[in-house]
């Protein structure tokens, strides 16, 4: 059965997050992987959305933050601010879902500018709440494709911090959540080190070590053993085609792969 990298991404993703657990979501791939993972592995979770939606169960592919389809079916609906102030900044939330224009070694996300600040290449979006889901959720998985441009070996802007410099640097400057986990990429999956740099545990079929080498813009860390993730399943793919993203705005399917 054919899939594409992105098919694989999301499912890797969806089979990452523990049950019973409070994410906070964002649109795009991870509110895929979220819903994906609610369907088939982890229906206790609970998912939370930025624009003050807690409990989330969305009937269709929501467009954006706001979008109504979010508080249908949804456990309770509040203000932007008591999502953040009331279960962000209070530790609540166990893992938080993030992508980016840019990541560097120690998990900083960029999704500010390209280029110089003040003279960018490109402006992005900004923070939104990127930079606090950062600084306080008590995990962080990051879903973002993998090559020079969205791994370069310095980040231009630091939105949403990771370990910054390294594990002391996060302690010194008291941010309270955990810190990135994982990256999940198009080619593979990235873990931490006790130093709290990137290290590179699994590749996905048919990627080698040397390709993810080769689109990391640093010297890349290598576990002792890279393991190979396993595609996405046939009941993961009609979830995710039929019930999830049934027009392909996200997964495409242009250039596929055989299970």
């Amino acid at each position: 059965m054919s899939y594409t990298s992105a098919e694989t991404m999301i499912a890797v993703a969806a089979r990452s997050l523990p049950n019973h657990a409070r994410i906070f979501v964002g649109i795009g791939l991870p509110n895929l992987a979220a819903n994906l993972a609610r369907k088939l592995y982890t229906p206790d979770n609970i998912l939370i959305y930025e624009a003050g939606v807690i409990g989330a169960e969305p009937l269709r592919l929501p467009i954006s933050i706001g979008d109504p389809c979010l508080v249908t079916g949804s456990l309770a609906v509040c203000s932007f601010h008591n999502i953040f102030a009331n279960y962000l900044q209070r530790g609540l939330i166990d893992v938080g879902f993030l992508g980016g224009a840019q990541i560097d070694r120690y998990g900083n996300i960029n999704t500010t500018v390209v280029g110089d600040y003040r003279n960018p290449k490109v402006r992005l979006g900004g923070s939104g709440g990127g930079c606090e889901i950062a600084i306080f959720a008590k995990k962080i998985i990051t879903i973002i494709p993998h090559d020079l441009r969205h791994f370069p070996a310095k980040v231009d802007f630091i939105t949403s911090p990771g370990f910054v410099g390294g594990r002391q640097n996060r302690t010194a400057l008291k941010l309270p959540g955990g810190g990135p986990e994982k990256v999940i990429t198009n080619l593979g999956v990235l873990e931490f080190d006790a130093d709290g740099e990137m290290i590179l545990t699994h590749v996905h079929p048919g990627v080698t070590v040397e390709k993810v080498r080769e689109n990391t813009g640093w010297d890349l860390n290598v576990a002792s053993e890279v393991k190979e993730t396993d595609p996405p399943t046939p009941e993961e793919l009609r979830v995710m085609r039929e019930e999830l993203d049934p027009d392909g705005v996200y997964l495409g399917r242009r250039k596929s792969k055989t299970a």
